[in-house]
């Protein structure tokens, strides 16, 4: 199956996404994780309010397999979170970087480079490079 990696979204080695739209990021999983993850079973998110910090733990998934701590790209306040996926878990996978998504972050600096951040060419080389 081809997983996609979609251009405008920026990636990291711990294979969350982000779309920075003005202030507003968009933070979710890719479908390389998803798809290494199998069968999702579990999500826990911050809570609306949250402030976020990078390099800090923000949630984890939790599949059949393993459990993996969510890491935010950028630093900010969370001010939405989708509790549909919270409620399903395995929905995630059908459109991850749609309805997918997992939590909305008012960014401290939108103006700021995001430290460590590959594009999506940079991440597909990384991930489909290790197979």
């Amino acid at each position: 199956m081809e997983l996609e990696y979609p251009e405008d979204l920026k990636y990291l080695d711990t294979h969350e996404y982000i779309r920075l739209e003005g202030e507003i990021a968009t933070i979710g999983v890719s479908a390389f994780a998803i798809d290494q993850l199998g069968d999702l079973v579990f999500l826990e998110l911050p809570e609306v309010g949250d402030a976020l910090e990078v390099g800090e733990s923000f949630g984890s998934i939790e599949s059949v397999k393993a459990v993996e701590d969510l890491y935010p790209p950028v630093s900010g306040t969370v001010i939405e979170r989708n509790e549909a996926m919270i409620e399903s878990p395995e929905l995630i996978a059908d459109d991850p970087y749609g309805e997918g998504w997992l939590i909305k972050i008012r960014v401290e600096n939108p103006d700021d480079d995001i430290p460590d951040a590959l594009s999506a060419s940079e991440y597909r080389a990384q991930v489909e490079g290790n197979d």
